[in-house]
């Protein structure tokens, strides 16, 4: 509370923090405006039977309950930086683009990020309202009309994009993150309303349950999140003319948790995506295609299959993002190129097969975290009976990251402010 008070009281920064509630409340009216056309009886009849678009729905802070013009959310503009990060290992420019040319090069790979998010949010928009369309949910179903309100949701979605990235330059914290922390938070007040709605006494302890259990698993998430392994690292003492540069220690943190909730994300996509095509080949009058798309809607249907398949998915993208991000070898060679090393390990590839052996262990904690926190939800609601409550999952990480992120930005200028 003091660090919150002393935030309010620094001018600069108290202008930062009502820079980013402005720009959540235009997010927030933008989520209340629907595009043309919408039958809201049909489309709260849809949503309410389908889990598909709940990842979507996460991404565009509630804006698929409405139709709303920014449906998409930050979800196309997601979809690409996972994209060029994953081709910054098939393409060496891109990695040094990204990794060694500096704030100029990262600019550069952003703006290439920008580029693809257009073509993405139109493949993502047509997806979503051709299978719309053909629920009835719209009361003008013709080629310009879909056509047109492609254009407003891929509008939409850059204008999303836009908002987070002017939090970014003239707020506090991450935009994007932020995005999607507003929309999560947004949509609490209707699922504590849902609760309400369907409380039982009887059920009372089950409730009781759930807030301790909450408390146990939010503490878990921190501690995890902000656990790090440190590794050792000395300079040698190096003479420049009269000067005497190194001879001092530091250390190299590495995080527990090095992927983020990126897994969950890829594992998510790839689940979805069967279901997504599922959808679309059960409306078709081909017999075959629709056999074909009800095996696929009905392979996952089964919660312990859709569960085990979910967790294996995210231990496994949890390693495979971790070696595409951290690189031993880069950080081995830029420690020997500074003077550093590892006490009681040689410098160069033995200092980078230490790094790899490292992290490979610590990405297995990380890796079982993420898988358990993605399928709680999972055993929560078939364990408890209760839809209305969910215990883990995607919402809850980001939530913790961009709080702990943010709270740490805010800290670090309080603590410049006080220097200067």
């Amino acid at each position: 509370m003091n660090k919150i008070l002393r935030a309010l009281k620094d001018k600069d920064l108290r202008k930062k923090l009502l820079t980013v509630l402005g720009i959540f409340v235009v997010f927030r009216l933008a989520a209340a405006v629907p595009i043309p056309g919408v039958d809201t009886n049909r489309l709260r009849a849809f949503l309410g039977g389908n889990d598909i678009l709940g990842l979507l729905n996460l991404f565009s802070g509630g804006g698929l309950d409405n139709l709303s013009i920014v449906m998409l959310g930050v979800g196309p503009y997601i979809t690409a930086s996972i994209i060029m990060q994953l081709l910054t290992m098939v393409f060496p420019r891109l990695k040094e683009l990204y990794q060694e040319e500096g704030e100029a090069g990262r600019q550069r790979f952003n703006q290439y990020s920008r580029f693809l998010t257009i073509p993405l949010a139109v493949m993502q928009g047509y997806g979503l309202l051709t299978i719309l369309s053909r629920q009835g949910i719209f009361a003008n179903a013709d080629a310009f009309h879909l056509a047109s309100n492609i254009v407003i949701v891929t509008a939409g979605s850059l204008f999303v994009m836009w908002l987070g990235e002017l939090i970014t330059e003239y707020g506090v914290g991450n935009g994007v993150s932020l995005m999607i922390f507003a929309g999560i938070v947004a949509g609490l007040p209707t699922t504590i309303q849902q609760t309400l709605f369907t409380f039982d006494a009887s059920e009372i302890p089950t409730y009781v349950l759930f807030i301790v259990m909450s408390i146990v698993v939010v503490a878990g998430v921190v501690f995890i999140t902000e656990g790090e392994r440190p590794i050792p690292v000395s300079y040698a003492k190096r003479v420049r003319g009269q000067r005497v540069y190194g001879g001092f220690s530091t250390y190299l943190p590495l995080r527990v948790n090095q992927a983020g909730v990126i897994p969950i994300i890829f594992a998510l996509s790839i689940l979805l995506f069967p279901q997504f095509v599922g959808s679309l080949l059960e409306l078709s009058t081909n017999s075959t295609l629709h056999a074909i798309g009800n095996f696929f809607t009905n392979f996952l249907t089964n919660q312990w299959l859709y569960g085990s398949f979910y967790f294996l998915l995210v231990f496994l993208f949890t390693y495979f993002y971790t070696s595409v991000t951290f690189d031993p070898q880069s950080i081995a060679d830029n420690l020997q190129k500074s003077g550093g090393f590892v006490p009681g390990i040689r410098p160069g590839k033995p200092t980078a097969d230490f790094l790899s052996h490292v992290i490979t262990r610590i990405t297995l904690v990380g890796a079982l975290f993420l898988g358990i926190i993605a399928v709680l939800p999972l055993i929560v609601q078939n364990a408890t009976g209760v839809s209305t409550i969910t215990l883990g999952g995607t919402a809850l990480l980001i939530v913790v990251s961009v709080v702990l992120e943010t709270i740490k930005q805010i800290e670090g200028q309080l603590v410049m402010r006080e220097y200067d």
